[in-house]
């Protein structure tokens, strides 16, 4: 894993300056029942054969789009998490006042695809060593995060970034945080399945989405969505 790691990262520095994906978007508001890994992932789906992961890689339209390529991966949806503010809407967390971060949470088939897979993709498709930035998108809310849902999820975390900075794999260090998830609230409905809808018409989409989707795929062939 590491030998792919090291030799690939310098694949995600292309940054390209752009509107933040917090500009120009109609606000609404989707209530949602957050309580249940089961109702996130859906009635057909047993999930006690899933499991669950939540990151923050900046912009989450960008982090959907990533993990939505990824085979093992079964959904993913935008959401916001960390915060102390329940169930807050988007112009809350842009306020930069409520402790949020963007997140995109997926379920996963742990026959298909590991946890430790998905913290490669994750420290592989965006800059963990800017502090509350990717790009353009700055603020506590665009924070590189990993969200653990229990004791395995974080020592796998916090044993990866101690590597990766060991490592010397990134130039600065790796300021990605490491915290319980906690607070999680599912983002409005115009943010999700995002770049699939908006690919043709938002510009963001094109200059910033695709750039790293098309390194993504040429990065983890093997882990791409065969379908």
């Amino acid at each position: 894993m590491w030998s792919k790691l090291l030799f690939s990262i310098s694949f995600f520095y292309s940054i390209f300056p752009f509107s933040s994906c917090a500009t120009g978007e109609s606000k609404l508001k989707l209530m949602n029942d957050q309580s249940t890994i089961a109702a996130f992932a859906g009635d057909s789906m047993n999930s006690s054969e899933t499991d669950t992961a939540t990151f923050g890689a900046g912009c989450f339209w960008c982090v959907e789009a990533i993990f939505q390529q990824v085979e093992g991966v079964l959904k993913v949806k935008s959401g916001y998490c960390g915060g102390h503010v329940v169930n807050p809407t988007y112009e809350q967390v842009c306020s930069k006042t409520t402790g949020h971060a963007e997140v995109a949470q997926l379920i996963f088939d742990p026959k298909k695809i590991s946890f430790d897979e998905l913290l490669e993709i994750f420290w592989q498709t965006h800059d963990p060593t800017t502090l509350n930035r990717q790009g353009n998108d700055a603020g506590p809310q665009y924070r590189s995060a990993v969200f653990y849902h229990n004791a395995e999820q974080k020592e796998k975390a916090e044993k990866y970034k101690a590597e990766l900075d060991k490592s010397g794999a990134f130039s600065k260090p790796i300021v990605t945080t490491i915290e319980k998830y906690y607070n999680y609230s599912e983002a409005e409905n115009y943010h999700q399945n995002y770049y699939n809808m908006n690919k043709n018409s938002n510009p963001y989409c094109y200059y910033v989405i695709k750039p790293k989707l098309d390194k993504f795929e040429k990065v983890f062939k093997d882990k791409k969505r065969k379908n």
